[in-house]
């Protein structure tokens, strides 16, 4: 996990996503990299013309890019991360430079990163954008570290992996290694009611243990909990710190219509959620 990437974006959530990586970072030595994000241009003109018009200014996108660039290189400076020239132990950080990105171009550009730290989205004007998340998850064959919306004080110690044996998960699970490995306690959590076809969770955890790691498991009934709202309520009883899940298990159009586990944790999560696709 040495090279992580932000996506710089004016919301309400950029503080507690600039920590997440930070706080992340440290347990890796990584490069923290920048870079300047706008939405893509139908989704501007699709919410407001007017806007869409100013933003794809140059003057603007240049004061934008600006803009961002000083936020992240501020929150950088005030916490003692050096610029990766520099030869200091520890985690670095450089910006990507260049024009501002949109989502699509996030997708592509994170490609080349080890994760992608994003805010948790919301449907409020301050939120961080469902699309950036979502362009990542589908696009960059990557990771995505969801910051929640205040900065956990910790994150990797306490890891919750949610197993419903999806190929998702599996994947999700095997990008996870690294974090999987630093961990003083690893707990794989299966909820009935939201299961793929496949192996148990006692299967993964004595797959997990065979690379060393101490691993417990847990399997809870849902009952008329939503699945995702069970998820969430074990990892606080857990103490977790991190959540680890395979995101969208079943279609997008399915849990828009009909919920599900990843609609749930993207709107309730208040820990940090590492999830890949």
């Amino acid at each position: 996990m040495k090279n992580i990437l932000v996506p710089i974006e004016e919301h309400d959530s950029i503080s507690a996503v600039l920590e997440t990586a930070w706080r992340f970072a440290q347990g890796f030595d990584s490069r923290i990299e920048g870079i300047a994000l706008g939405p893509d241009t139908g989704d501007l003109i699709a919410a407001d013309f007017a806007i869409a018009g100013s933003i794809f200014d140059e003057k603007t996108r240049r004061e934008l890019v600006e803009h961002s660039r000083g936020v992240f290189e501020a929150f950088m400076k005030t916490h003692g991360v050096p610029a990766s020239g520099d030869a200091a132990p520890g985690p670095s950080f450089g910006w990507a430079g260049g024009d501002m990105s949109t989502d699509s171009g996030i997708g592509a550009y994170g490609r080349v990163a080890d994760i992608v730290v994003v805010g948790r989205p919301g449907s409020g004007r301050g939120d961080p954008r469902r699309a950036t998340l979502e362009s990542v998850l589908f696009e960059a064959g990557r990771p995505i570290l969801i910051a929640p919306r205040k900065a956990p004080e910790k994150i990797g110690e306490t890891v919750v992996i949610s197993w419903n044996r999806s190929t998702e998960t599996a994947r999700t699970v095997g990008f996870a290694m690294p974090v999987l490995q630093k961990a003083k306690r690893i707990i794989v959590l299966t909820v009935t009611g939201a299961l793929s076809p496949g192996p148990s969770g006692e299967a993964l955890a004595k797959a997990l243990q065979r690379h060393g790691l101490t691993v417990d498991v847990a399997n809870v009934e849902s009952g008329a909990r939503a699945p995702g709202r069970m998820i969430l309520d074990q990892c606080a009883m857990l103490g977790a710190d991190l959540l680890v899940k395979g995101g969208y298990t079943q279609s997008r159009l399915r849990q828009m219509i009909f919920g599900g586990a990843t609609a749930d944790i993207l709107a309730y999560a208040e820990i940090p959620v590492f999830m890949a696709h």
